[in-house]
């Protein structure tokens, strides 16, 4: 059911790294946050089969990270040409495509620049454009990359997604990360930082064509909550669910996310206010 696999592709561009996983006859596409800026998916295929093994039945599923490679101020719409560069390479038609926080942002304009590649699309805890929030969260991240503080990014990431009832164990788990795995350079994750404050795909969501699922949740101290309502009033054929109690962490909190997504992906759809 898992059938992992590690992958490398060598794009005109530079390097990827892939995830994929599963066996079944859909394709659906995952794409993490800011955080793969620090650490790509690059042996990472069972774990995430594992921790997504909901999926593995219905899905064959590919998580791609950011090319190793980022040129400075490279923007989240450069990035969604590098995922289609690679979903053309792997032959990725019409899949349903996840994005969490700053994938959500690569996966809007995939969807409006590339429609072909996305046959439904989730945006869990995202934005269409900054606010004074996430511009304060990425600046403060910023200036700690800046000075290879790694260990204050996690803790600081911590401290700002999860509920209070997680919170006391997400403190320990990533005090521990920011222990280890420093990374080498924190260039990629500033590029993608900055991308997140350049990304504006407001006034283009209208054209994203397919069914779209928008999560968010009301306590996110990231992007906001209202960032989610947004989106949702601004994309056609979408419809939005808001998690009380949660913020950006959600999406490891709430014990149905991933089987709400994989509905919505299957093509069960639910309305919700």
């Amino acid at each position: 059911m898992l059938k992992t696999k590690n992958g490398c592709l060598y794009l005109p561009a530079g390097e990827m790294d892939y995830i994929r996983f599963g066996t079944g006859e859909r394709t659906l596409v995952l794409l993490p946050g800011v955080g793969d800026g620090l650490k790509t998916v690059k042996g990472m295929a069972l774990p995430f089969a594992l921790l997504y093994r909901a999926l593995t039945g219905d899905f064959t599923v590919y998580g791609f990270s950011r090319r190793r490679e980022l040129p400075e101020h490279m923007t989240t719409r450069e990035m969604a040409e590098d995922l289609n560069a690679a979903m053309e390479a792997l032959e990725l038609d019409r899949a349903a495509v996840v994005g969490v926080s700053q994938g959500g942002m690569i996966a809007q304009w995939l969807a409006i620049d590339h429609p072909d590649k996305v046959g439904r699309l989730v945006l869990t805890v995202t934005l269409a454009r900054p606010n004074p929030v996430v511009k304060d969260v990425i600046e403060r991240w910023s200036e700690m990359a800046r000075r290879e503080d790694y260990r204050g990014i996690m803790l600081d990431t911590a401290e700002r997604s999860y509920s209070p009832r997680r919170l006391k164990a997400a403190r320990m788990e990533y005090k521990l990360l920011g222990s280890l795995g420093k990374p080498k350079s924190f260039g990629r994750f500033l590029t993608q930082a900055e991308s997140c404050l350049t990304h504006d795909a407001f006034d283009r969501l209208g054209e994203i064509p397919c069914p779209t699922m928008v999560i968010g949740g009301r306590e996110d101290r990231i992007v906001t909550g209202a960032a989610s309502e947004e989106l949702a009033e601004r994309i056609p054929n979408s419809e939005l669910y808001m998690y009380d109690g949660l913020g950006h962490g959600l999406y490891e909190e709430a014990p149905d996310w991933l089987e709400r997504v994989a509905a919505f992906c299957r093509g069960e759809r639910e309305n919700h206010g």
